[in-house]
């Protein structure tokens, strides 16, 4: 029985880049071995068990054999008699195919450190063309890695997979975990260009696909504002021609609820955050009412940093205006919600309002106060 150092961390140290988890691998032990070693198993597909005292993941090494199309369709075979490189034979890129052992030897049988050297992102085997989640894997590591390049060859593979519908066997689960990781990467411009390259893109997000060119910029500037995820998802999907069809997309791949609800504020309401400075005090506070910053002013928060992201894409001059926007909308809410709304609205209600008369008080004492304000500026 002998444990590996392998993958990511791996490439990472020999980049001299800070690792995130670490994988191990185990060879020569079955599952009783492990368990009479002390690890716990927790795989259900593949045995993969529980270091004793740390708690990481140790999976024993593994062939797999493509039994149906997509994500899922594989069998797994791990027994003492597979071997390191057995188990590294079955991995996506080079880079990601080498061990460490204990002693920090390094097995490298694919030439991942060359590929490393020449800033090349390469296939290990024909195997590649099994798994469709290795195209998004593929195009991630395009936005990570900023002066890599994808081999020729990896590319073309990735079409031939595309066209032959493997992308289209990918669950909704998988695609978003992957995406969402690249958005959140260096330079998520190159995940898209990579998909749309080989086609994918058209097949997983054809409504960004057509509108691709003017995303590029707003995406990478979000990364370069470390901007949260939310907020990049907001500024990829902000050209939808409409709620409806960003609905059907985060309906497709199962988005997480803060990502839905800011990226549908920013399409529906970026132009008027972007012409803010020519608002009235009542469409200001109209403006609030439906982002219901008074309930989420985290959530109107965060639309307001996706739309000045956008305005400086569109058009690179303005930012001075966007500044000025941003400043007079946070100031203007910062009035509004001077208002003791609860004092108003028990004001109203003294006074016989019920309802909506009462939500119209409390409206109208919130636009009154931005009016005041409004006034100010001018006067100063």
């Amino acid at each position: 029985m002998k444990v590996w150092k392998v993958g990511g961390a791996v490439r990472d140290a020999l980049m001299g880049r800070p690792a995130g988890d670490t994988d191990w691998v185990v060879t020569g032990a079955s599952p009783e071995d492990m368990v009479a070693a002390g690890y716990t198993p927790v795989g259900r597909d593949f045995p993969v068990f529980l270091h004793p005292t740390t708690h990481e993941e140790y999976a024993l090494a593994r062939t797999e054999r493509k039994t149906a199309p997509g994500y899922h369709g594989f069998v797994f075979h791990t027994d003492p008699s597979v071997t390191l490189e057995d188990d590294l034979a079955r991995r996506d890129l080079t880079i990601n195919a080498m061990a460490q052992d204990d002693s920090g030897a390094i097995v490298d049988p694919h030439g991942g450190r060359r590929d490393l050297v020449a800033r090349r992102l390469q296939h290990v085997s024909p195997a590649f063309a099994e798994d469709p989640v290795r195209i998004l894997r593929v195009a991630r590591f395009a936005a990570r890695f900023t002066d890599f390049d994808v081999a020729f060859e990896t590319r073309r593979l990735m079409r031939q997979m595309v066209e032959a519908g493997e992308v289209d066997a990918l669950v909704p689960e998988r695609i978003w975990q992957e995406m969402s990781r690249g958005l959140m990467e260096e330079r998520p411009s190159r995940m898209l260009d990579m998909l749309h390259g080989c086609g994918a893109l058209s097949r997983l997000l054809p409504e960004v696909d057509a509108t691709l060119d003017p995303l590029r910029r707003a995406i990478d500037l979000a990364a370069q504002r470390d901007a949260p995820l939310p907020v990049r998802f907001a500024a990829l999907v902000h050209r939808l021609r409409d709620v409806e069809a960003l609905r059907a997309v985060c309906e497709r791949w199962r988005l997480p609820t803060d990502c839905r609800e800011v990226a549908e504020c920013v399409l529906r309401e970026h132009a008027t955050v972007r012409q803010s400075e020519t608002l009235t005090a009542d469409q200001l506070v109209g403006l609030f009412d439906r982002c219901d910053v008074w309930r989420r002013p985290e959530r109107f928060a965060l639309v307001m940093q996706a739309c000045d992201l956008i305005k400086p894409a569109d058009e690179a001059p303005a930012e001075a205006r966007a500044r000025a926007a941003r400043s007079h909308l946070r100031q203007a809410l910062r009035r509004a919600q001077s208002v003791d709304a609860g004092a108003v609205a028990t004001r109203a209600a003294t006074q016989g309002a019920r309802g909506a008369d009462i939500a119209a008080a409390v409206h109208a004492a919130r636009v009154t106060a931005v009016d005041e304000d409004l006034n100010d500026e001018v006067n100063d």
